[in-house]
């Protein structure tokens, strides 16, 4: 009984999860891609976490975006506040690594320093989580939906992500929701110069 309960309990954290990184585009972020933007929405989540979700489309197709945000040395591109990110352990498949990250802070954020897993469906999906580091919480996807017959792509980004900072709940949300389109404009404009 005890296992069955635990069984259950463990696939409804599940399907709770997926479902808050199955998210797609409303009407608001579909206008801010077409005008060339990238678009941005951060909202409250239990524990004090932020939930981030964010788009772009971006006129290349889906493996050189791939390319692009699996290549740690492209990270200060990308975060232009953080270091080049670094592979510590990874599947002899490929399907997944955990890496290392940091991004240096300033007035009212500290330097972070994060470890994560990355789970890889090549060209489609990213799913990563915290596995160590200084964030309190962090768990995400970046989708990769080919458009225009594979010759661009939509990127669709969802994060639950909660840091230990002393600054007001409001006042990091604020700050995320600035980041986030600024981060998926530098992979357009990386992904663009590549092509």
């Amino acid at each position: 009984m005890r296992t069955a309960l635990s069984a259950a309990t463990a696939l409804a954290t599940l399907l709770t999860a997926t479902n808050a990184l199955a998210w797609e585009p409303d009407s608001a972020a579909q206008a801010a891609m077409r005008s060339d933007g990238a678009w941005a929405d951060v909202q409250p989540a239990p524990n004090g976490a932020g939930l981030i979700h964010g788009a772009v489309d971006i006129a290349a197709p889906p493996q050189l975006v791939w390319r692009i945000m699996t290549d740690c040395r492209e990270t200060p591109k990308l975060i232009t506040s953080a270091d080049p990110c670094r592979v510590l352990s990874a599947g002899p498949d490929g399907a997944w690594d955990v890496r290392e990250q940091v991004t240096h802070g300033g007035f009212l954020v500290p330097t972070i320093h994060n470890v994560y897993r990355s789970d890889y469906q090549p060209y489609s999906v990213i799913r990563f989580h915290k596995v160590g580091g200084d964030l309190k919480e962090e768990e995400g996807e970046w989708r990769f939906e080919a458009l225009d017959g594979g010759r661009g792509t939509r990127v669709l980004y969802t994060n639950r992500i909660a840091a230990n900072i002393m600054a007001p709940a409001g006042m990091v949300r604020e700050g995320l929701k600035n980041d986030t389109p600024k981060v998926l404009l530098n992979l357009k404009r990386e992904c663009l110069a590549a092509r």
